[in-house]
C-alpha cells in the first residue's frame, strides 16, 4: 500500500502529468482538495472508488482516512493543486505518515507560476533584465514568515517575484517593493490560473491595488512583480548564438 501525493496542476485537467492521471485511475481511494482541485481532475478514479473532498476536513480526519485505507491494503491518491512542493501543506501529512509507518511517494505537478507564465506567453528570466525567480508569500493570517524572508529583503535582488497567497496584501506589497523596483514596475495578478474563469490583471505597483479592488478579487490569485513584464530591447540569449560554440555546436571552420 502506498499513499501517492499527486500534483494536479493549477486547475486545467489537461495539465496533470501522465503519471498523476494513471495513479488516480488506479487507486481505490482518492482524497482531493476540492477548493483548489476541480472534480474533473479526479473523474478518472476507478468505478466504486472512495473519492473524498478534503476541503472541509481537518488534518486528523485526513490522516484517519489514509490510515483506514492502509489497514485495508488500499493505495491512496492524495491529490493537491499545483506542485506539492510549493505551499502544498504536505509536510505535516508526510510527518504523520512516517510516524505511522505508512509508505508514500510524491508525483510532481505543474506549478501555478509556470502555467501562468505560459498563458501569458512570457519568459520569467530574460537576459540582462532578470535571471532569478523568487517564489514567496507574505504573512497575514497564515503562519509568519521566517526572519530574512520579508519582501524588503527579497526585493533587494530586483529578481522576478511570484508572490503566493497575498492578494489581500497588495498595500504591503506596494509599500515594501516600490522603493526597490520603482512605483512604475509592472505587476500582473493571475487569477484562478488554469480554470475556465482565469483572468490576468496588468498594472504597476502604484495602481494594481485599485485595479484588483475594481475586479473584486479576494482569493486564488498569484502576484507577479518584475521588470521582465515590460517591453525590453534585450540581447538574445547565448544559448543559440552562432558566435557562442559549445560541445553540441562546435566552432565552424572558415
Amino acid at each position: 500500500m502506498t499513499v501517492h501525493f499527486i500534483g494536479a496542476g493549477p486547475g486545467d485537467p489537461e495539465l496533470i502529468t501522465v503519471r498523476g492521471q494513471r495513479l488516480i485511475a488506479s487507486c481505490p481511494v482518492c482524497l482531493y482538495a476540492g477548493s483548489l482541485v476541480p472534480e474533473a481532475v479526479v473523474a478518472g478514479a476507478p468505478e466504486g472508488a472512495r473519492v473524498i473532498d478534503t476541503a472541509p476536513l481537518a488534518l486528523d480526519e485526513i490522516i484517519a482516512e489514509i490510515a483506514a485505507a492502509h489497514a485495508r491494503g488500499q493505495d491512496v491518491a492524495r491529490v493537491h493543486s499545483g506542485d506539492p512542493s510549493l505551499y502544498g501543506a504536505i509536510a505535516e501529512q508526510v510527518r504523520r505518515l512516517r510516524a505511522l509507518g505508512i509508505p508514500y511517494e510524491i508525483t510532481p505537478g505543474v506549478p501555478a507560476y509556470a502555467a501562468a507564465a505560459a498563458a501569458m506567453g512570457q519568459e520569467l528570466t530574460i537576459p540582462e533584465v532578470a535571471q532569478t525567480v523568487i517564489l514567496t508569500r507574505t504573512a497575514m493570517k497564515s503562519s509568519s514568515m521566517p526572519e530574512g524572508e520579508d519582501l524588503a529583503t527579497l526585493g533587494a535582488s530586483r529578481a522576478t517575484l511570484a508572490i503566493h497567497l497575498s492578494i489581500r496584501n497588495l498595500l504591503e506589497i506596494e509599500r515594501q517593493l516600490s522603493p526597490l523596483y520603482g512605483a512604475d514596475c509592472p505587476v500582473i495578478v493571475a487569477y484562478r490560473v488554469g480554470w475556465p474563469d482565469e483572468a490576468y490583471i496588468r498594472g504597476t505597483l502604484s495602481d494594481i491595488r485599485d485595479k484588483v479592488r475594481a475586479a473584486k478579487l479576494t482569493r486564488t490569485a498569484l502576484v507577479f512583480v518584475g521588470r521582465v513584464f515590460a517591453d525590453h530591447d534585450f540581447p538574445d540569449s547565448a544559448l543559440y548564438d552562432a558566435d557562442q560554440p559549445h560541445i553540441l555546436r562546435p566552432k565552424r571552420r572558415a
